[in-house]
């Protein structure tokens, strides 16, 4: 193949490489995903694997008949720029549904949701 096609061979996968990675995925979140907690919480954290560009990102959480209890913006924790928080309104019992949109930094958009259950 010569040294054109080891060349390929090595450049198109770090190419890939660098594309999967650019965005931002949710690593960690409190309460976790599909938790049951004992205490209702006073605000969501999510975690996740890029930086967070806070103007165009955002963070929902409904209760079960999709109520916000959410102050509906999303804010960074100070100092942890891949970080985002919401606070919570006096919530009880019930299942919640987070919703969330992160912008990375270098403006790739991911999306998704999940529920956590507070006894």
């Amino acid at each position: 193949m010569g040294w054109l096609g080891g060349a390929i061979r090595f450049v198109v996968p770090v190419l890939f490489a660098g594309n999967a990675l650019a965005h931002a995925m949710l690593d960690n979140s409190t309460p976790a995903v599909g938790s049951t907690v004992a205490a209702p919480p006073t605000e969501v954290v999510l975690e996740f694997s890029e930086q967070i560009e806070p103007t165009f990102s955002s963070v929902q959480v409904t209760d079960s008949r999709g109520t916000l209890v959410s102050q509906g913006t999303a804010n960074l924790v100070p100092g942890r720029r891949n970080t985002l928080t919401t606070k919570l309104t006096a919530i009880g019992s019930g299942v919640y549904k987070v919703t969330w949109k992160a912008v990375s930094v270098d403006t790739h958009v991911t999306k998704g949701s999940f529920s956590f259950t507070v006894r």
